[in-house]
């Protein structure tokens, strides 16, 4: 049996923990048929419906994005007086269905941590490695066996900045692509010098030396250049601890 990994309810953005409730307890009860029988057992309104559009979290009922969207636009919470005859309206007509092209996995990835924060689909940076590799950036992949001493060029999603109190004014990064993670160190100096784009930078180019001492591996900084345009409005953020 393949394996899958949820995100929960709580992270999609503005969505209210009662609504989560209702949805999770309808569920319970039976796997929702379509959008109105979402809409109908866990008393949807349009704000909360079109949130879970925006999440993707109704694909598995709409197909994609796109036409969860467009359904959400078109489906109303039904009045028990009128529930039963709409239901009949339903079952005897036959409406055409509308051919609605599917989001592109930049989309989809911009729309995810838009609404939710992170992306269980394709990776930001895998999105433009062609260019990266035109500008000669390695991956975290190839860094993990790059030679000590060695220069590297990298380019990754800024993931966490800690700057500990007993560190002389080093900052130690963590930079993220498609294929893995790298440690950087940042000296005080580079991080002055630099310092607009060492505060600002979502995507973050590294020019240095790779260092391997007692089995870690950091990538030593010497020059920073913010790519963040390349992410074309991909909203990312990162933890930064001082």
């Amino acid at each position: 049996m393949p394996l899958a990994l949820r995100l929960g309810m709580r992270l999609v953005n503005g969505l209210q923990q009662k609504v989560a409730d209702r949805i999770s307890a309808a569920r319970a009860q039976a796997a929702f048929g379509d959008l109105d029988d979402l809409v109908a057992r866990a008393d949807l309104d349009r704000s909360s419906l079109d949130r879970l559009a925006e999440a993707g979290a109704l694909r598995g009922l709409a197909g994609h994005r796109h036409r969860a969207r467009w359904q959400s636009a078109a489906t109303e919470k039904q009045l028990p007086l009128f529930a039963a005859a709409n239901a009949i309206d339903a079952r005897s007509t036959s409406e055409p269905r509308i051919a609605i092209p599917p989001p592109s996995a930049f989309e989809d990835t911009r729309a995810d941590y838009a609404s939710v924060g992170l992306t269980l689909g394709a990776h930001p940076v895998g999105l433009i490695r062609r260019q990266l590799q035109q500008r000669r950036y390695q991956r975290a992949i190839e860094l993990a066996q790059w030679p000590d001493k060695r220069s590297a060029r990298y380019a990754g999603l800024v993931i966490l900045r800690q700057r500990p109190q007993t560190a002389s004014g080093v900052t130690f990064m963590t930079l993220e692509d498609e294929t893995g993670m790298v440690n950087v160190v940042v000296w005080a100096q580079v991080a002055e010098r630099q310092r607009r784009v060492f505060l600002e930078s979502q995507l973050l180019a590294v020019e240095g030396r790779m260092e391997s001492a007692e089995g870690s591996q950091h990538l030593i900084a010497t020059r920073l250049e913010d790519l963040s345009p390349l992410l074309g409005g991909v909203a990312t953020s990162s933890r930064d601890f001082r």
